[in-house]
């Protein structure tokens, strides 16, 4: 492990500095370019080693030349050097050509290779040390909404299929490492461990970037972190034997004999019989971040992402499929295709409720325009980034393609609201491991600046265009409803946020699972109060959450 990496002596932590100028990882759309960009590497690598092999393969001919001369002469030396001709070649090839070949040596042929590199940074997309960190977290949390074993996902399995080469154990390493940074010391534990299993089972001649020591570093203090201070002392005792003078691990030795010293001499003063499980530490232990869900929600939500939670049978058959006009007109040639999700409150799903030929000019339209996606701050009222949201987004409004005055005419017959006072409709393309924690698209009460400026008022209702497909992974889930909404492209959800009296439907309440393979391309268009006064009268008491039809 080279310096930079050590562990700090003790028990300080590894504090990395990390760029925050990159965030290609939290839209899959760029991400797509990255292969572009490693295409003009592997041409530019291709042309370096060809120009070095060239120059060794004439070094090398020359070589041969020599020494075939060189043994003749060894064979009789004096008759060799007798001959005038031998005499002024020996000459030769050790003045004007030696001089050449010296010359080759010396010259560097790839210097223009390199200098491609540099220009190449200016031109293309690369990815920052915040673009791997993000790709690290997203993978484990992939990791743990699905419940992946680690030794699967190492092996390029993600929920039995298999996706991708296997990972080395270097690969492993850094994400070990990079949960480290985090000071995640689960996971550090975890792949620290796989990338231990792997490089036993690699050839001797695969380049690894670290060793056993080093992976002995991290996991004796990860797992100390992680609050067993006897396997941390045992993998400490390891590290010594592999690296005797290894200061940190010496100081680290004294600290967890003393450390289990102290719990057993405490035991003793309880009256404890020794047998029960060693506490924990008393210091930060990070997990996976879990924001500001509590640990049922947490697991609900997880459990909903991955199909676990689902509602009732008998609930189920009470949904209806059904063909509706929504009282326009025109609809009776070709009503609407509506799906029931949820009837109280009132979820439904239109089928075909986006063209393809739409789609694809939307996501043309965005993609150039793509901003990291934002969330508002409940106290400020600013728009800022947030972990629990991975993707981009872009605005595009109705007035500036025909086809997007389509689109936002037709959520106007499917949900029977005014647009006028509707948001521009907004596209969104998800990351690695692409996901929105749970949230509500309404603003509560407490949240006094929420879109300020609009003077719109709140937003009374949401529809969500799904515009790909996603192979695993990437539902919409009511995390109180029991509701998942799998994403198929073309189709649009649709529900009202707030009551009739205007309060916010809490039961709203939703979650953009993270995509475990795939990509997730939406659209938003919400709907806000004003101008909805006869389109949805209010009334004084709370509704039952249904909407007109």
């Amino acid at each position: 492990m080279s310096a930079d990496w050590r562990l700090l002596g003790g028990l300080c932590l590894l504090l990395v500095g990390v760029a925050v100028n990159g965030e290609l990882y939290t839209a899959l759309a760029e991400m797509e370019e990255l292969l572009e960009t490693e295409s003009v590497l592997i041409t530019n690598l291709e042309g370096y080693i060809r120009v070095q092999e060239d120059k060794l393969s004439l070094l090398k001919n020359k070589m041969d030349e020599y020494q075939r001369e060189h043994a003749d002469a060894a064979s009789d030396i004096t008759a060799y050097v007798s001959n005038p001709i031998n005499a002024y070649l020996l000459t030769k090839r050790l003045t004007t050509d030696w001089r050449q070949v010296e010359n080759l040596m010396e010259h560097d042929v790839g210097t223009d290779f390199l200098q491609n590199l540099t220009q190449y940074r200016n031109v293309l997309k690369f990815p920052s040390d915040e673009d791997l960190n993000g790709a690290a977290v997203a993978l484990l949390r992939l990791q743990d909404t699905y419940q992946l074993d680690t030794s699967s996902v190492a092996r390029g399995k993600l929920n039995g299929i298999q996706y991708s080469t296997e990972m080395s154990s270097d690969d492993c390493f850094e994400l070990g490492r990079q949960s480290y940074v985090n000071n995640d010391y689960h996971h550090t534990v975890l792949w620290m461990n796989e990338a231990m299993s792997r490089m036993l089972e690699e050839p001797l001649n695969q380049t690894q970037t670290f060793t056993r020591a080093d992976v002995l570093e991290y996991l004796a203090f990860s797992t100390y972190k992680e609050g067993n201070v006897e396997s941390a002392l045992v993998m400490t005792n390891e590290l010594l034997q592999l690296l005797p003078n290894h200061e940190r691990a010496n100081g680290n030795k004294r600290f967890y004999e003393k450390e289990i010293a102290h719990q057993k001499e405490m035991k003793k003063m309880k009256g404890d019989d020794g047998t029960d499980e060693m506490p924990v530490s008393d210091l930060p232990v990070a997990r996976s971040d879990t924001g500001e869900l509590g640990v049922k929600e947490r697991k609900s939500y997880e459990m909903l992402c991955r199909g676990e939670l689902k509602p009732s049978p008998t609930y189920m058959r009470s949904l209806r499929c059904r063909y509706v006009t929504n009282n326009v007109p025109f609809l009776r040639l070709g009503p609407l295709k509506l799906e029931e999700a949820h009837k109280d409150p009132y979820i439904v799903i239109y089928h075909d409720a986006m063209y393809d030929s739409e789609m694809d000019l939307i996501k043309r339209m965005a993609r150039p325009r793509f901003r990291r996606a934002t969330v508002q701050n409940s106290v400020t009222g600013a728009l800022e980034t947030a972990n629990y949201r991975i993707s981009k987004s872009a605005w595009l409004k109705t007035e500036e393609d025909s086809v997007i005055a389509k689109v936002v005419q037709r959520t106007a017959d499917m949900t029977g609201l005014d647009m006028e006072s509707a948001e521009e409709l907004q596209v969104v393309n998800y990351g690695i491991g692409g996901h929105y924690a749970p949230h509500f698209d309404f603003a509560r009460r407490e949240e006094k600046r929420a879109f300020e400026g609009l003077n719109l008022g709140n937003r009374i209702a949401t529809v969500l265009f799904y515009m790909s497909d996603v192979e695993q992974g990437g539902a919409t889930v009511f995390t109180t409803l029991r509701t998942a909404l799998w994403p198929k492209r073309g189709t649009a959800a649709f529900w009202m946020n707030l009551h009739r009296d205007g309060e916010g439907d809490k039961r709203t309440q939703h979650a953009a699972c993270p995509v475990l393979t795939g990509t997730k391309w939406v659209s938003n268009k919400w709907i806000h109060e004003r101008g909805q006064e006869f389109r949805r009268p209010c009334a004084l008491n709370e509704d039952s959450g249904d909407f007109a039809i």
